[in-house]
């Protein structure tokens, strides 16, 4: 049975993080405009979109279903997080089902990874042979393809695929390998700091409230003295 105040505490604090999170995807959105400028295929341009075609035809490049309109999403193979720090550029902009680019989070959001270098890679190498039986992204495959001889063969066939498909965007490939190591610790410190001055903020704001909503309470709460300490009367005659 589901523990509805369980949730209710979850909800709360995702709802606080989805600031700090919503500012590293715009900073990398910012980002990737920032440095592929110069860069010899445009993510919107034809070029590309004819690179995606020839290599994945119509189908989710994840579990190779047809992608019908009304069931896919745009996917970044390397998620757009503080911890995977991907960006929308050549090499990394895909579109997959729905149902992929939602189980894929699970690999997406963990802080190191075990199975694999990247969340796509890490997601493609669930074949039910290096997890616990309770791993829910193994579940998934199963599903899908539930023979394990096939399953194996299947992810390992589309993790070649995807790493072909990266290899022909050389530029995007080589800023990623030049900051691998300090994009994430920088997008951690964004992240806290946007945190902690939601936080500040918040806080203001709601004392502000309270003082428009509730004036003399307001008032009679400043000039309380603090809890234990005594006030002493002020003399004309005290000494200098």
């Amino acid at each position: 049975m589901t523990d509805s105040t369980s949730q209710l505490r979850t909800a709360t604090r995702r709802a606080k993080s989805d600031v700090a999170n919503k500012l590293v995807s715009m900073f990398l959105h910012e980002l990737s405009r920032r440095v592929s400028q110069s860069w010899p295929t445009r993510i919107e341009g034809d070029a590309y979109a004819e690179a995606v075609r020839r290599c994945f035809g119509n189908r989710c490049p994840y579990c190779l279903c047809e992608l019908a309109p009304a069931q896919c999403v745009i996917e970044h193979l390397d998620g757009m997080n503080r911890y995977r720090a991907g960006l929308h550029v050549t090499g990394n902009v895909l579109v997959a089902c729905k149902r992929c680019n939602s189980e894929k989070r699970r690999d997406d959001s963990l802080r190191e990874l075990r199975l694999a270098g990247s969340g796509w890679a890490s997601f493609l190498s669930h074949d039910g042979q290096n997890c616990p039986n309770s791993c829910q992204t193994c579940s998934y495959w199963r599903s899908i393809w539930p023979d394990q001889g096939e399953r194996s063969g299947k992810l390992e066939e589309n993790r070649n695929r995807i790493a072909r498909f990266r290899e022909q965007f050389p530029e995007a490939e080589h800023f990623r390998a030049a900051v691998s190591d300090a994009l994430p610790s920088l997008l951690t410190k964004l992240y806290v700091d946007c945190q902690e001055f939601a936080e500040n903020e918040i806080g203001q704001l709601l004392r502000r409230f309270d003082e428009v909503s509730n004036p003399g309470t307001a008032s009679a709460h400043q000039s309380r003295p603090s809890p234990g300490l005594e006030t002493t009367p002020t003399s004309s005659s005290a000494p200098a």
